[in-house]
């Protein structure tokens, strides 16, 4: 990259205020924890192909399709000094460079070429994840009492495939 382009690069990045950014790690498991970065996945209207939960009750269907997460917000945390990482607290599709406070429910997010979501909800996080908290502290990304560190779940608006290094944009919820 030139000089001309870094600067390009960087003016676009502040322009759009967080609303597009890329897919940095998509995590699959056959249930549980943590979940493992794979190379690609289909994204369908019940799931992300390949993901298992243990417990269908709280995880996975139609309005809690696919889990997302800052990755922003993972590195925050480790600097807290939590072990959490990429996949550890359950997510399948893990975002960087999106404004994390845009992404509410109503708003929708294009990831790659096929995909769209719509943020149903915040997630309520569960004791399977403790162990990528200091002292098993899994509330620390409660929306309830952590408002913007809360994983998200999506419904599934397209279907398709995405990839690692895909851009995802954000499209807040009208007011």
């Amino acid at each position: 990259m030139t000089a001309m382009s870094d600067i390009a690069t960087v003016a676009t990045a502040q322009l759009d205020n967080g609303l597009t950014g890329t897919i940095r790690s998509i995590n699959l498991s056959l249930g549980g924890v943590p979940k493992k970065a794979v190379a690609s996945a289909q994204v369908t209207r019940s799931c992300v192909v390949g993901d298992a939960q243990n417990d269908t009750k709280h995880h996975g269907g139609p309005e809690r399709a696919v889990c997302l997460y800052s990755v922003e917000r993972i590195e925050s945390l480790q600097r807290e000094g939590h072990p959490i990482d990429i996949g550890t607290a359950g997510e399948n599709v893990t975002v960087e460079g999106l404004n994390w406070d845009l992404v509410i429910p109503g708003a929708r997010i294009r990831c790659g070429e096929e995909v769209e979501l719509e943020v149903a909800s915040f997630t309520n996080p569960c004791k399977t994840i403790k162990d990528s908290f200091i002292d098993g502290r899994f509330r620390r990304i409660s929306h309830l009492f952590h408002p913007g560190w809360s994983r998200v779940y999506a419904r599934v608006i397209a279907e398709g495939s995405i990839r690692p290094g895909d851009r995802v944009e954000v499209v807040p919820p009208r007011s």
